[in-house]
């Protein structure tokens, strides 16, 4: 999408939204900060601990629910009545920097050294950056793992997790062998990541300098056709409303890529499995590379506070900080540092989300790329569900991809 596009789609938002009320700019003495979801309800704890280090500054958090905040944030681009300091995901940093919305920190790098991008895993760093510019400070930070029933695994001769690609297909097949009611490898239709980690792992690379997508490489081409064999074979099923824990616990679905969040719902919906199933770094191709994603905090670009609101985000992303949230919310530290914690380092799970966070890749940061994995996803259940040609289907998607990127 284009800054032009992007400003006839923040009119239209503005056309049919209110204007709104109460934000940073307006209020002298609060700094105002947009946080999302159960994200924007905790975080109340943290400020209230910063505000007692700081007692000049006074700080006032909006949470948003995340199926408000797109929206939200482009009515307050166009009416240039944002937050001080707001959390984006990390696939919208690069859409809100190309409209000029976030203020560039490089120049207080040199004042705010913790800021560097060498503080983070290489993967949260990039999501940090558009064009020249440090556009946003990682606060947290996910990734996916292989989730894998131990005792089903075993059943089928394997005492360890599959690690290759061609482990994977014979772990899934032998899996899904047991019966017509079981399947090999859950696979989220609705997981605009999971292609991508496929064409990342078998040496696909968007080339961000020269905005060569290379959609048409073998590599990529080659990574959807191994993401399509599990539904082909029947490893994967197309129905939808099959609850995951439900289905892990039942040995339907005994594999299954997911992120940090998923072992506290296991541990409370099902807890009968305890010490029956596990976590793994993904299985590979050329390498074993997994997203990265999670959330970063930027400053607005009109933001009357700037100094408050540097000193809020960089509280926030101190070591000890971070490992409070951990506490709080269960999401991971983006700082590396805070991964020699024993809270970490001793937890084997979590210690294995540290292990392949050192190997993973966030999204280009082309403004379009959300449009472009919601055109990959559709086409994919063209062809998972519809039966759709592969080559085919990719040949169109390319086409659509380009008038996006033409818009």
């Amino acid at each position: 999408m284009k800054k032009t596009s992007l400003v006839f789609l923040i009119i239209s938002v503005l056309s049919f939204s209110l204007l709104l009320a109460g934000c940073g700019g307006s209020d002298k003495d609060t700094l105002t900060v947009w946080a999302m979801g159960e994200e924007g309800k905790r975080l109340a704890e943290l400020t209230k601990k910063f505000e007692e280090e700081n007692p000049d500054i006074k700080v006032s958090v909006q949470a948003i629910p995340w199926d408000q905040a797109h929206d939200k944030l482009l009515t307050a681009v166009a009416s240039k009545k944002g937050p001080d300091v707001l959390q984006l995901g990390t696939t919208w940093v690069s859409e809100f920097a190309d409209a000029g919305a976030l203020l560039d920190l490089t120049p207080h790098l040199e004042e705010y050294p913790d800021f560097a991008p060498e503080n983070y895993f290489s993967g949260a760093a990039d999501t940090m950056q558009f064009e020249d510019k440090i556009v946003g400070i990682p606060w947290y930070v996910e990734t996916r793992l292989l989730y894998y029933r131990t005792d089903l695994l075993e059943e089928v001769g394997y005492s360890e997790p599959p690690a290759t690609w061609e482990e994977l297909t014979d772990a899934a097949t032998k899996l899904s062998n047991r019966g017509d009611e079981y399947f090999g490898l859950d696979i989220d239709q609705n997981d605009k990541i999971v292609p991508f980690i496929f064409a990342w792992q078998n040496g696909f690379d968007v080339n961000e300098e020269t905005g060569e997508l290379n959609l048409d490489s073998p590599e990529f081409t080659e990574a959807i056709e191994y993401y399509h064999s599990f539904f082909r074979d029947g490893l994967s099923t197309t129905r939808k409303g099959m609850d995951i824990v439900q289905t892990f616990k039942d040995g339907v679905k005994p594999m299954f890529l997911s992120g940090p969040w998923m072992i506290n719902i296991l541990n409370d919906q099902a807890p009968d499995l305890d010490g029956q199933w596990s976590v793994a770094v993904l299985p590979g191709k050329e390498t074993n590379t997994s997203s990265i994603g999670g959330a970063t905090f930027s400053i607005f670009h009109n933001s009357s506070k700037v100094d408050e609101a540097l000193e809020f985000i960089s509280y926030i992303n101190e070591v000890d900080t971070q490992l409070e949230w951990l506490e709080l919310s269960n999401t991971l530290p983006s700082r590396v540092e805070a991964w020699e914690d024993p809270v970490l380092k001793d937890n084997p799970m979590l210690a294995t989300f540290g292990e392949q966070l050192e190997n993973t890749k966030g999204s280009p940061q082309i403004p379009e790329w959300e449009a472009i994995g919601q055109e990959l996803i559709n086409s994919l259940e063209r062809i998972n569900v519809g039966g759709a040609d592969v080559d085919e289907e990719l040949a169109a998607f390319r086409e659509k991809v380009k008038g996006i990127m033409e818009q």
